[in-house]
């Protein structure tokens, strides 16, 4: 089975190389050394990958999962959400996938 996180690396390689800005976000609260928490500020359930389009500035979000990952609640609310707006959104297991979801665009 295939690291999320290796997926995820080929596919912003592939994004930048195929005209696209891409950004990870991450999301989350953890334990600084000092003891003090950090939040990341994003909502949960924000996907993994985000950015634009450079041709015509349209944004996409990504949401990485492995073979046999699944969707947790807080990403299907997500989803569901900016699913309301002009974006592009989807889930990638591939390289491939994520070139579906951003579009041919080869600029």
């Amino acid at each position: 089975m295939t690291r999320e996180q290796k997926i995820q690396n080929d596919v912003r390689v592939a994004l930048s190389k195929h005209g696209c800005t891409v950004f990870r976000a991450n999301v989350g609260k953890f334990m600084l050394e000092n003891g003090r928490w950090f939040d990341t500020g994003l909502p949960r359930g924000y996907p993994d990958l985000f950015g634009f389009r450079h041709a015509d500035g349209k944004m996409f979000f990504i949401e990485m999962k492995n073979e046999t990952g699944r969707l947790r609640h807080d990403q299907i609310n997500f989803a569901t959400f900016i699913r309301n707006y002009p974006v592009l959104y989807g889930v990638a297991r591939s390289v491939d996938d994520a070139l579906k979801i951003v579009g041919d665009n080869n600029a």
